[in-house]
């Protein structure tokens, strides 16, 4: 027989223990997240993120980028990201502007 799942109570425990365990830690975990363009579907989906990682005591920064930007200064600003010590996770929000590569950046 098929069980049926409340996803939104199961978020919600996993998001209570993510935060319990965040509130334990000495320093506390960054996540940085790239946006480049002006996908709506994207940037609501990335709201999310910020909100759902600052619920449970994360870190969060969102860096916003213009459609045009280049695939050159997108893989800058990861390296960038990558140097600062108070982030340990970059998700790059796809899709990316037309014209970039998401294998390379």
């Amino acid at each position: 027989m098929a069980e049926i799942i409340d996803g939104k109570k199961l978020a919600a425990k996993i998001k209570e223990s993510v935060r319990q365990e965040t509130s334990k830690m000495e320093k506390k975990p960054g996540l940085a997240v790239i946006l480049a363009g002006d996908d709506q579907a994207s940037s609501v989906y990335v709201k999310n993120k910020e909100k759902d990682a600052l619920e449970v005591g994360f870190h969060s920064e969102v860096h916003r980028l213009a459609a045009d930007t280049s695939e050159g200064d997108i893989i800058a600003l990861i390296d960038k990201i990558n140097a600062d010590d108070n982030i340990h996770g970059i998700l790059v929000q796809l899709p990316l502007p037309k014209g970039i590569n998401e294998d390379r950046v």
